[in-house]
């Protein structure tokens, strides 16, 4: 009979994600026990998780790994970790902009950094992508300030707001804002024809195709995208050719295994009226463009803050396909993204030198909660 192990943890919410949260010194730092454990723990491979602490989605399926950083540029180190939901895979290619929001809180709470009230910020450097992420975290009477009156669409309620900017973000995984070296690219696509897509790496890599060039309008929501098979299989097969594009991969049939989360598939439209998955209405003169991504081969229930900063950026590149469908009167310092679950606010600090575009930092506003604190079996 097996004697079941334990380890230190904590739930936290973070934006429109979920994960479990641990410190770095409780954890395997050998990369096969350490992979083996959070697949024990969050219950993969298995579609309902049921025997562990996922909630059967890729955006509920998240690890945080934290300790403190021997940086002069950072407080706490943190890396983040994507469990598959129904394969044996643990990625840690790329980060989690939602569950970077609860980073700070995280180790604030567990006294990791020097608080300051009202507001303290934590320097964040994401092991993942080689940067740095500003959080200011509200501190009231000694303690991490979760309650407050700031909204975040695709979360019920109300929190207090955590601010998050992303510092010198371009090349978060290959090194250059424009991987190719091209504002668009066109992809051959097998049993589909060319596609014209930009790919940008800023927080995350992101692919962005126009929802048109994939025969859709850009107002589908997950339930629609997800029931057909036939556009699933495009999609993942758009953001496999490009993977293959950024030298990820070799072959583009395995891309849902080799890189299941980058690059991040992407399509845009468009302002343009529709009701959210929550049947609200938005209006089109309410957002500045419609977007959709996609998350380890599923539709993304709302939209990842990695992903709105990659946006934000984006559309500061000219011709690139974000800023093809962009509002044209857009303040760069509110880019309003209309997505599954509602919008989503992100800006971006740029400025050209000899006509390249310099990401100086993104940013935006989440949420977090602390769910649980304990320990975890397996």
């Amino acid at each position: 009979m097996k004697q079941l192990k334990e380890i230190n943890c904590t739930i936290m919410r973070g934006g429109t994600s979920k994960g479990v949260f641990f410190l770095e010194n409780d954890i395997f730092q050998d990369r096969e026990k350490r992979d083996q454990l959070l697949l024990s723990v969050m219950g993969s491979p298995d579609p309902k998780q049921i025997d562990g602490l996922g909630g059967a989605t890729s955006v509920t399926s998240k690890v945080a790994i934290i300790g403190v950083s021997k940086r002069v540029d950072a407080d706490v180190n943190y890396t983040f970790a994507q469990v598959s939901v129904d394969k044996s895979l643990v990625s840690y290619k790329g980060n989690c902009g939602n569950i970077s929001s609860a980073v700070g809180p995280f180790a604030i709470r567990k006294g990791l950094v020097k608080l300051e009230e009202p507001i303290t910020t934590v320097r964040i450097y994401n092991t993942n992508t080689d940067k740095v992420i500003e959080a200011d975290v509200m501190v009231e009477d000694g303690r991490v300030k979760f309650d407050g009156d700031y909204e975040i669409a695709g979360v019920k309620g109300t929190a207090a707001p955590v601010k998050l900017k992303f510092l010198n973000p371009s090349g978060s995984v290959t090194g250059s804002l424009l991987p190719t070296g091209n504002v668009v690219d066109v992809l051959d696509v097998p049993g589909f024809g060319k596609v014209e897509v930009s790919i940008v790496d800023v927080a995350n890599p992101l692919v962005f195709v126009k929802a048109k060039d994939l025969g859709l309008s850009g107002i589908e929501l997950p339930r629609d995208i997800d029931a057909n098979e036939e556009m699933l299989a495009l999609l993942e097969k758009v953001r496999g050719v490009a993977a293959v594009k950024l030298a990820l991969i070799e072959d583009y049939t395995k891309s849902a295994w080799e890189t299941p989360g980058i690059p991040k598939m992407t399509f845009v439209a468009e302002s343009d009226e529709y009701l959210t998955s929550g049947g609200q209405k938005v209006a089109g003169d309410k957002i500045d463009l419609l977007s959709r991504m996609m998350s380890m081969q599923k539709t993304h229930p709302t939209y990842a803050m990695t992903g709105a900063m990659c946006t934000a950026a984006a559309a500061a590149v000219e011709g690139s396909i974000v800023h093809q469908v962009l509002r044209s009167d857009v303040d760069t310092q509110c880019i309003r993204i209309g997505h599954p679950g509602g919008i989503l606010e992100a800006g971006v600090n740029y400025q050209l030198e000899a006509s390249e575009v310099i990401i100086k930092s993104t940013f935006g506003f989440r949420t977090a909660n602390l769910l649980m604190e304990g320990v975890a079996f397996y």
